[in-house]
């Protein structure tokens, strides 16, 4: 009973990456496009869900890294959308170019205009992230940069 207990407490505590399968994100895209206007900022949708174990891995390494997360914080808005079988948000995805795997991110304006996709299997080393290549990426597609 007590390692129960302790299970539930433990996943209970757990945080969550904040992929709803509940959400709209086409909504949630306007509420971005707003927040990136006002602060200058540009939008990176991550594509994904909390099945997805190389999700969990960006969210550490982003957490993790401090110049990663500071460039991530003063350049990007993000949104995270959803996706799996029953829940594919196909109305929102469809704009976009295919994925190939999870997570993805796209790369919007700070108006919402699509602007560049990135396949994250191409930031990976070993079990992670590189980072100097995740570096490379947010600094190449900062707003002031104006992309590739």
């Amino acid at each position: 009973m007590a390692a129960a207990l302790l299970l539930f407490a433990s996943l209970a505590g757990a945080s969550s990456l904040g992929y709803d399968p509940e959400a709209d994100p086409v909504a949630e895209s306007r509420s971005a496009v707003a927040e990136a206007r006002a602060g200058d900022k540009r939008i990176l949708v991550l594509v994904g869900g909390e099945w997805c174990s190389w999700c969990h891995v960006l969210d550490r390494f982003v957490k993790g890294e401090p110049e990663i997360h500071r460039l991530w914080d003063q350049g990007y808005v993000t949104l995270k959308v959803h996706w799996e079988p029953e829940h594919p948000n196909q109305e929102f995805l469809d704009r976009y170019p295919k994925i190939a795997g999870y997570p993805h991110i796209f790369v919007l304006d700070r108006d919402g205009t699509f602007l560049h996709s990135q396949n994250t299997g191409d930031l990976e080393e070993g079990g992670s992230y590189n980072e100097e290549m995740l570096l490379a990426f947010l600094d190449d597609w900062m707003p002031s940069k104006g992309g590739l």
